[in-house]
């Protein structure tokens, strides 16, 4: 259907394709989204829920591209109504019946989901689908692609790989169908490659990026009488935060002055203000709530060090590279955190931050004790630490990889990957488009290559 319409295509339309948008937690999209645009990108947005969360970012607000929401089959008919318009496109009418047996093998939301962004695709003149997460929005943008033959990539990050629920087959038919696939740490890459030998290929790194501009380096200071510790992130199980309460309560124990200010929100609130009160620390852990990307800042500028104290959950999930971390090594803060997954070729024991085993309150407590005895040379571990933020993870260069990555499937893939997945043939976009309305050892999990 497409592929004469999308040779005669002179300017490229990115599709993004996420599950909630905005999502408070996801930053990184937001980067993402900011320095594709900055570098001249058309970009429009398709979101398969409305947030129902009324905080922002304000960094939300400089994000130009339109936000297209999904429709939710909340009601019968809302089924119907999403296959009568596909109706009046033809081809794309004729394609849901060559892929039926696709979208009857995903979940009713994804299938409905898929057929509509596949309209908005044709009408739109998308001619690439990028999604984050390869959990429903690359399934729909892979249903999509599949209708349409517009190619498709996604960036995988870490539950989505390491969670018990992930089924490989599944995965290994989102790798097998993508132009590329983007992942946010060489350690995700070797995971890949080793599950997928035969797709090697098709997997690249491409980390989450910073604003390096909004991150201005300051040379960190010499503890008071008071080591002020903050950590940042979702109140969940793989964050660690509960090692960090007991590590802080360790340190309290052994005669240091020191507080701890914990931002951010999630289901383990209410236990770990039950934890605080049960070690006695209601005068020296600070439960600050979710806060704004500004107030984070604030926060890291405040700060004699930055914990990351992450773990490997029950559930197999586990953190890729917290955002956050690399924002506080931008501004300078010495940075603790342990042994998971990607950390560790960020945070280099001694040369860029300092490194512990995960999960282990003594090991934790005492590698914060390391910025305090002299030992270590926090000036030093802060500027090899802005060092490598600005060398890897500036947004523009990494928005400028997933052009060229995105531009080689342009060139490459297109034509011959709408072959291959039985995508509509028909006419033109133009003939299409008036039919419808406006509107150190690393810890992780699974296998890995080293």
């Amino acid at each position: 259907m497409r592929s004469d319409s999308i040779e005669r295509s002179t300017q490229a339309r990115i599709g993004y394709v996420v599950k909630v948008y905005p999502r408070f937690s996801e930053t990184f999209i937001v980067t993402e989204l900011l320095a594709r645009e900055a570098a001249g990108e058309d970009i429009t947005i398709f979101a398969l829920q409305r947030s129902d969360d009324p905080r922002f970012h304000p960094e939300l607000a400089r994000v130009a591209a339109e936000v297209n929401y999904a429709p939710q089959t909340t009601r019968p008919s809302a089924l119907w109504d999403v296959l009568r318009e596909a109706a009046r496109l033809p081809s794309l009418s004729s394609a849901i019946g060559r892929e039926l047996d696709e979208l009857l093998a995903v979940e009713v939301d994804d299938a409905v989901q898929a057929v509509w962004l596949a309209q908005r695709v044709i009408v739109d003149g998308i001619t690439h689908l990028h999604a984050h997460f390869a959990t429903s929005a690359t399934t729909v943008a892979r249903l999509a692609s599949r209708l349409t033959g517009v190619p498709y990539s996604f960036t995988a990050h870490a539950k989505d790989l390491f969670h018990e629920s992930v089924q490989t087959e599944h995965l290994r038919g989102k790798v097998a169908g993508a132009s590329y696939v983007a992942t946010v740490s060489a350690y995700n890459v070797r995971y890949l490659e080793g599950l997928l030998p035969e797709l090697v290929e098709r997997i690249h790194l491409v980390h989450n990026g910073l604003e390096l501009d909004r991150f201005p380096f300051r040379r960190p200071t010499t503890p008071g009488e008071t080591l002020r510790l903050v950590a940042v992130g979702r109140l969940v199980e793989k964050k660690g935060f509960e090692v960090l309460i007991d590590a802080v309560a360790l340190l309290r124990h052994r005669g240091v002055r020191v507080t701890l200010e914990l931002a951010g929100g999630g289901e383990r609130a209410e236990s770990l203000a039950e934890r605080v009160r049960a070690r006695g620390l209601e005068d020296v852990v600070d439960l600050l709530g979710p806060i704004p990307q500004d107030e984070v800042a604030r926060l890291l500028r405040s700060a004699d060090a930055f914990v990351v104290p992450c773990v490997v959950g029950e559930d197999g999930n586990v953190d890729g590279l917290p955002t956050v971390l690399l924002e506080a090594m931008a501004v300078g803060v010495p940075c603790v955190s342990t042994s998971v997954t990607g950390i560790p070729e960020v945070v280099i024991d001694g040369e860029t931050g300092l490194l512990c085993e995960p999960g282990d309150i003594a090991a934790l407590a005492d590698t914060i004790m390391r910025l305090t005895d002299g030992s270590v040379d926090t000036a030093a571990l802060a500027l090899g630490a802005r060092a490598l933020v600005e060398r890897q993870f500036d947004s523009g260069r990494l928005a400028a990889h997933l052009r060229e990555l995105t531009d080689a499937a342009s060139a490459d893939g297109r034509v011959t990957r709408a072959r291959r997945s039985h995508a509509v043939v028909g006419g033109p976009l133009g003939d299409e488009s008036r039919h419808l309305p406006e509107g150190k050892e690393t810890r992780g999990v699974g296998r890995l290559n080293a």
